[in-house]
C-alpha cells in the first residue's frame, strides 16, 4: 500500500484536536505548527458546549488557595496537590488573557466581571459569557485568533489515526490524509463521553485519541472515574447528545424535586453525590424535576437563553414549567497520564484537556474547572514543545498504520455496567463484551480500560461507586484506604500514584480479559 507523506509539514509539531486545549496549545507555541480539526474549526468540540463558564478566583472575597481547597475537597483525596495549586493560581491570568483575546465575559452594572456560583464552590467564581453559552463565546474568539495567526496551519476535516514510534519515541503521526514526520504531537482530542448512551458529549468524543496513545504504549491513569452530570434534560429515549441543564441553574436557586414536590437532596453538593441521589430517586419509581421558576437573578429565559431554547424544543417552557432531568455521562476525569509539563510516557507525545489526566480532578471534577485546565495545559505543552523543537527530524518511511475500527456499539452496556453504580458481575460482563474486539476496535479498547480500572478499584470513591463495596461506611472514601502497585512509568506524577491507578493496553489484552471473565 502506498504511503502518502505530507512532507511539506515535516518537523512541525502536530496538535490533534481543536477544542479549547488544542487552540490554546497552538496559540501559545512560538514555532509553526499544524492543528488538526475533525470538522470546521471551532465545531465538534465539547468546549463549545460549556454552559456555566470558567472557574477563577477573581472575586474580592476569593483567593486561588480557596479555589484549590474546593478542588481538593471535590477530588476526594486523589488530586495531585501541585497540579491543583498550579492551575488554580493561573486562573486570574487566564481570565485576563482571554479578555485580551476578545472573549466577551459578562459584567455587572458597575463594570466588574459577573460571577456565577456553582455546586461545591465556596465562592462565586465562575466567569461566563453570552448567558449560558460561555464555551461557544470563548471558542469563537480563539478560533478567529488562530485563523489570523499565519504560523498555524489548520487542516480541517483531518483526524489523527495513529502514531509511529521507535523505542518509545515519536517519529511521526498518521492522519486520514497521510503521514507527517514529526518529533512532537499534542493529543487534544477530548474525552470518552459519547461512548455512553445518552451522554451530553459531542458524538466525536469517543476516546479515540486515548486508544491511539494506548496502542503506541502510553500509560493511562484514573480511567475508572467518569462523571455523570446530575441534570441533563430528560426527554425519554435519546439518540445523539442529550441537552444539559447547567450547574449554574442550581447555583441561581433552582431546586431538585420529585413529582410530589419533595426536595430530596442538597442541590449544591458535589456532582457525584447529586447524581447518585437523583438515580436513587428514579430507581424508587419517581420522576425528577428542576424547579427554576423563581430564580434569584431573574427569569430563567433571560438568564439562560440557550438552555431555554433546548427546553422549548422539547415542548417545555422553563419560566412556567418544571424541567425533567436525569443524570448523563458528561466528563472523564481519567485519560492519558501526564506530568505538569503535559508530557506523556512516550517521548515526543503530549496530552492536554480532557484527553489527558494530570491529577487536577482526582475522583470527581469540580464544576467549571475543565475550561481553565484546558487553557493552562495547552500553555504547558506549548512551552515544553518550544524547548525541544531544535531536534532534527529524521524523515522516516513507515509501514502503513494499522487499521482500527471505532464502530462497536457499547453505549448501553457502559451505562448499565460502568455507569453511576458498578459491581464485579457487571464490570466482568462489560469486559466479556469488549474482549473479542479489543485488538481491532478503538471503542472496545477504551471501554475495556474503563471496565478493568473500575474492577481493580474495589472501594467506592468520588464518581466511582461500587454497590458491592462492603467496606464503605459512607458514600465517600477516606483518602489513602486503597493503594495500587506502582507500575513502571517514565512520568513523575507525584507520590499520589500509589492511590491512583496507572493502566495500559497491556493490561486488557483479549487473553487477559478472557482469563478474568472465566
Amino acid at each position: 500500500m502506498k504511503v502518502t507523506t505530507l512532507s511539506r509539514y515535516a518537523g512541525w509539531p502536530v496538535i490533534a484536536g481543536s477544542g479549547l486545549a488544542g487552540l490554546s496549545a497552538a496559540l501559545h507555541l512560538k514555532h509553526p505548527c499544524i492543528l488538526l480539526s475533525s470538522g470546521p474549526l471551532g465545531e465538534n468540540a465539547a468546549s463549545s458546549l460549556a454552559q456555566g463558564g470558567l472557574a477563577a478566583a477573581i472575586g474580592s472575597d476569593d483567593t486561588p488557595e480557596l479555589h484549590a481547597a474546593d478542588t481538593l475537597a471535590a477530588g476526594v483525596g486523589l488530586c495531585d496537590p501541585k497540579v491543583v495549586r498550579e492551575i488554580t493560581a493561573a486562573g486570574p491570568q487566564t481570565v485576563e488573557t482571554l479578555l485580551n483575546w476578545d472573549v466577551p465575559f459578562a459584567r455587572t452594572a458597575s463594570g466588574d466581571l459577573a460571577l456565577h456560583l456553582e455546586a461545591a464552590h465556596s465562592r462565586h467564581r465562575i466567569v461566563y459569557a453570552n448567558g449560558d453559552a460561555s464555551g461557544a463565546a470563548i471558542m469563537k474568539a480563539l478560533a478567529a485568533r488562530v485563523r489570523n495567526t499565519p504560523r498555524i496551519a489548520v487542516l480541517e476535516n483531518t483526524i489523527l489515526t495513529g502514531l509511529h514510534t521507535e523505542d518509545n519515541e515519536l517519529h511521526g503521526v498518521w492522519t486520514n490524509h497521510g503521514f507527517i514526520p514529526t518529533r512532537g504531537c499534542v493529543i487534544a482530542s477530548g474525552g470518552i463521553g459519547a461512548l455512553y448512551a445518552g451522554a451530553t458529549s459531542p458524538i466525536s468524543c469517543t476516546g479515540t485519541g486515548l486508544a491511539i496513545a494506548a496502542r503506541a504504549g502510553a500509560d493511562l491513569i484514573d480511567m475508572e472515574f467518569t462523571q455523570f452530570h446530575p441534570t441533563a434534560l430528560d426527554t425519554g429515549t435519546c439518540s445523539g447528545r442529550r441537552p444539559l441543564i447547567s450547574e449554574a441553574v442550581r447555583g441561581a436557586g433552582g431546586r431538585l424535586i420529585d413529582e410530589t414536590g419533595r426536595n430530596f437532596t442538597d442541590e449544591l453538593a458535589p456532582r457525584d453525590i447529586v447524581a447518585r441521589a437523583i438515580a436513587a430517586c428514579q430507581r424508587e419509581g419517581h420522576r425528577v424535576f428542576l424547579d427554576a421558576r423563581s430564580l434569584s437573578g431573574g427569569r430563567f429565559s433571560m438568564l439562560f437563553p440557550g438552555i431555554t431554547a433546548a427546553c422549548r424544543a422539547a415542548g417545555i417552557n422553563p419560566d412556567q414549567q418544571l424541567i425533567p432531568v436525569r443524570p448523563a455521562m458528561h466528563y472523564h476525569m481519567g485519560g492519558i497520564a501526564t506530568d505538569i509539563n503535559a508530557r506523556t510516557s512516550v517521548t515526543g507525545l503530549w496530552a492536554v484537556g480532557e484527553a489527558a489526566c494530570n491529577g487536577l480532578h482526582g475522583a470527581n471534577r469540580l464544576a467549571s474547572n475543565s475550561l481553565p485546565e484546558a487553557f493552562v495545559t495547552g500553555q504547558w505543552a506549548a512551552r515544553d514543545l518550544d524547548n525541544r523543537l531544535s531536534e532534527t527530524v529524521r524523515i522516516v518511511h513507515p509501514r502503513p498504520a494499522g487499521r482500527f475500527s471505532a464502530t462497536l456499539n457499547i453505549g448501553n452496556a457502559l451505562m448499565e455496567h460502568a455507569g453511576i453504580l458498578r459491581n464485579t458481575a457487571g464490570l466482568k460482563s462489560l469486559l466479556k463484551k469488549t474482549g473479542p474486539y479489543i485488538n481491532y476496535d478503538q471503542n472496545a479498547l477504551v471501554a475495556a480500560l474503563v471496565a478493568q480500572a473500575a474492577l481493580n478499584r474495589h472501594r467506592s470513591r468520588g464518581s466511582h461507586f461500587r454497590t458491592d463495596d462492603v467496606s464503605a461506611e459512607t458514600h465517600e472514601m477516606r483518602p489513602g484506604t486503597e493503594t495500587f502497585k506502582s507500575q513502571q512509568s517514565n512520568l513523575n506524577i507525584s507520590a499520589q500514584v500509589f492511590t491512583r491507578q496507572i493502566i495500559s493496553a497491556r493490561d486488557v489484552t483479549p487473553e487477559k480479559v478472557f482469563e478474568q471473565c472465566l
